[in-house]
């Protein structure tokens, strides 16, 4: 169903079930698969895809150009995945040669109000990002992450899977998974129990778990020491491989490291 005051190219690939509302714009290199929703003042342009049950809210604009000045209008390329919802106000731009080439959102995500996703970023599945997050270029944004209202994070950061960012929270280097960071420059200030608990760990795979983190953050020695005696003691834990892997992949900004030594504190 497309409303008649939609601009909707008569090159776009529209699938079965489609819903676009009032005042919404569709480039010809875009493609809506089965089942999305546009409400309405809704902009996608540029080489898109939209997944299939996705929704969009008025005046978010998908797949527009990059905001940077070396850009030249090459067909970069924009993801949406199945079931996304991204809500009123929205902005998210097309990737760039000097990157990846494509921003992706991955499946099931909700991005609130005003959120900005920048070119070449790359944002897994079953994300949610509050109101007036705002995400630089290249950031990549590991599974079921929570980044909470108006947290900026600069240009090439990496948030691992199941880590939790604060509101307000300035983010200049990477957060390890399952990490809780928070504050107007971030500080690691614990683990994300709640995200564990819901992946269903019970406590005694929980304590395993923190005993890990902190020998990692807060133990005696030197970092690189810890984390290949971590690796050895605890091979058979996913989610403390999980961080230790995370920590071995090169990185353009580092670790946000700054745990309290005193407190060791865990968000939830």
């Amino acid at each position: 169903m497309i409303h008649p005051t939609a601009i909707v190219s008569p090159d776009a690939f529209i699938g079965r079930g489609v819903k676009i509302g009032p005042f919404c714009t569709v480039g010809p290199d875009v493609v809506l698969e089965d089942d999305v929703e546009l409400v309405s003042h809704v902009v996608v342009e540029g080489k898109t895809r939209v997944g299939a049950g996705a929704k969009l809210f008025p005046f978010c604009t998908v797949g527009m150009a990059p905001q940077d000045l070396k850009y030249k209008g090459e067909p970069t390329e924009t993801i949406i995945g199945p079931r996304t919802i991204i809500r009123e106000h929205c902005s998210i731009h097309r990737g760039t040669v000097t990157g990846t080439g494509v921003t992706k959102i991955g499946a099931d995500c909700l991005l609130m109000a005003v959120v900005h996703v920048a070119h070449d970023c790359d944002v897994g599945d079953n994300v949610i990002m509050s109101n007036n997050v705002v995400l630089g270029g290249h950031v990549v944004v590991g599974d079921r992450a929570i980044i909470g209202g108006s947290a900026a994070l600069l240009q090439f950061v990496r948030v691992g899977q199941g880590a939790m960012v604060g509101g307000v929270t300035g983010v200049t280097a990477d957060v390890i998974p399952y990490g809780f960071v928070f504050g107007p420059r971030a500080k690691l200030c614990g683990l994300n129990i709640i995200g564990l608990r819901r992946r269903g760990l019970d406590k005694t795979q929980l304590h395993r778990v923190r005993a890990a983190y902190k020998f990692l953050f807060a133990g005696p020695g030197v970092f690189a020491e810890r984390t290949a005696q971590a690796r050895a003691d605890y091979a058979d834990n996913q989610y403390v491989m999980d961080m230790l892997d995370f920590i071995a992949t090169p990185s353009r900004h580092g670790l946000i490291t700054n745990l309290s030594r005193a407190t060791g504190e865990d968000e939830g």
